[in-house]
C-alpha cells in the first residue's frame, strides 16, 4: 500500500500553517495561488518523505484556502484519504471480514471508498491496471456515503 494524499480545506492558512508546519513539523513542499479561482493551494510532506514528496509530489497534505469567506458545514472542509493498494479485492475482503462497511465497492476493479471508525472517507485505488471486474464486488450496491 502506498499514501497518495489529502485534502482539507482550511478556514485560516496562517493558523493552519502554523499547526501543521510549527507544531506537527510538516515542511511546505509547493504552493500555488489562483488568482481566477480566488484559492490557494499549500502541499505538506512530512520530514521523512520530503525528498520523495519533492519528485513525485506524493505523499502530501493539500491545504486548500478559499480566499472568499466560506463555512465549512457537514465535512465540506475535508476530502479523503487515499492509498494505492496492491490488491484491492483482497483488502476489501480483509476489512469486510472485520466489519468494515464497504460504501462504494471495487465494481471497476480499480477503486473503492471505505470509512474509518471516525468517519473519515478512505478511497482504496487498486496499483496499476484495474484487476478484472469479480464478484461479490461486481453486483454489490453502494452502502452510504463517502
Amino acid at each position: 500500500m502506498k499514501y497518495l494524499h489529502t485534502m482539507v480545506r482550511v478556514e485560516n492558512l496562517d493558523a493552519s500553517l502554523d499547526f501543521y508546519c510549527n507544531l506537527l513539523g510538516l515542511v511546505e513542499v509547493k504552493r500555488k495561488d489562483s488568482e481566477a479561482g480566488r484559492f490557494t493551494l499549500v502541499f505538506l510532506a512530512a520530514p521523512d518523505q520530503l525528498e520523495e514528496a519533492k519528485s513525485s509530489f506524493s505523499p502530501t497534505l493539500e491545504l486548500t484556502y478559499n480566499w472568499d469567506t466560506e463555512q465549512y458545514t457537514g465535512g465540506r472542509n475535508f476530502g479523503h484519504l487515499a492509498f494505492a493498494v496492491e490488491d484491492i479485492y483482497a483488502l476489501c475482503d480483509k476489512l469486510q471480514a472485520a466489519g468494515v462497511t464497504i460504501n462504494r465497492p471495487p465494481r471497476c476493479g480499480h477503486m473503492a471508498f471505505v470509512k474509518s471508525p471516525d468517519g473519515i472517507s478512505i478511497e482504496l485505488l487498486q496499483q496499476g491496471e484495474p484487476l478484472p471486474p469479480q464478484e461479490p464486488w461486481l453486483s454489490m450496491e453502494n452502502t452510504g456515503s463517502w
